[in-house]
């Protein structure tokens, strides 16, 4: 049940927002967080106190640079194209994320028609972007 916004501002129960009986359907929830939370903890300290202790060694203790030892400086220029790929795969993702509740919506038939449109004129303006960025060679490797 989802309150709608009068009933939001209209309820006179002692919890709040939620009248008692809606309290009653989270207990589930908040058993399993209890749980997750009690049984992380025992891990953690069964693992503390049953764990092996292992005196220092120095080899073991450097640090692991896919086994070769560090002999280059740590902070090393990055290309600005790796950037702007990362950048950009990053928008076109959360674009198509925007894809999932139009589907959602597009079932129903009275906004069929202008969800329709809505959609067309999204994914031009993704392809706009699409265009510019291999338009600009920002994705073209062989230029540097």
């Amino acid at each position: 049940m989802v309150p709608t916004l009068e009933s939001l501002f209209t309820t006179s129960s002692a919890a709040g927002f939620l009248a008692a009986g809606e309290i009653v359907e989270y207990v589930p929830v908040l058993a399993m967080l209890i749980f997750a939370i009690l049984f992380a903890g025992a891990n953690l300290g069964l693992s503390f106190v049953l764990g092996a202790k292992a005196g220092t060694n120095p080899v073991k203790d450097a640090a692991y640079e896919c086994g070769m030892p560090p002999i280059t400086e740590a902070h090393q220029r990055f290309s600005v194209k790796f950037y702007l790929v990362a950048i950009l795969f990053v928008l076109f993702d959360i674009e198509v994320v925007f894809l999932y509740p139009w589907a959602v919506y597009f079932g129903n038939e009275a906004l069929r028609a202008f969800l329709f449109v809505e959609m067309l004129i999204f994914i031009a303006i993704l392809f706009l972007g699409w265009w510019y960025v291999m338009r600009k060679g920002a994705v073209n490797w062989a230029q540097e």
